[in-house]
């Protein structure tokens, strides 16, 4: 069960076609069609089954910064949650396309790092680039899913 470098590149691209389909789907459908993209999305992509994920999205704060549980993670992408009043759901940006552009990888057997830029371009082709830290294991089965997500702005003078 290594990791192997293709994995991680299949796992970004699996990310970011996730999250571009919950947009497809609250801008064609609505919302609640959202939310199951996005709850089916985090399933399959984040191993909240093997425990809290280390979640920290770009935009939050406060008590609210770090999200370990599914409940926190769906939030910040979907929002609309009055538990998490400040998320406005990042998901739902009308993202069109999400390119990653990789600074180091890690991997040790199957455990994995993956750090780097990601540019998010929505459906009017605005640009915005975010630096991310991915953490990575194998399920039971073998399959590749997310244990940290780390995202942050670049820092600027």
């Amino acid at each position: 069960m290594t990791i192997i470098q293709r994995d991680i590149s299949d796992a970004l691209r699996l990310w970011g076609d996730g999250l571009i389909a919950i947009s497809r789907a609250y801008e064609n459908i609505g919302l609640s069609a959202a939310r199951e993209v996005a709850d089916q999305t985090l399933d399959r992509l984040y191993a909240f089954e093997l425990g809290p994920v280390l979640f920290k999205p770009t935009l939050s704060g406060g008590d609210q910064t770090f999200r370990p549980t599914k409940t926190g993670a769906l939030s910040y992408f979907i929002g609309h949650d009055p538990e998490y009043p400040s998320d406005s759901g990042f998901g739902i940006k009308f993202w069109r396309d999400v390119k990653p552009e990789t600074s180091a990888t890690f991997i040790q057997n199957n455990v994995a790092m993956w750090m780097g830029w990601v540019s998010f371009t929505d459906k009017s082709n605005t640009v915005v680039k975010v630096d991310k830290t991915f953490g990575y294991a194998k399920d039971q089965s073998g399959n590749l899913k997310i244990v940290l997500h780390h995202s942050s702005l670049p820092f600027t003078l």
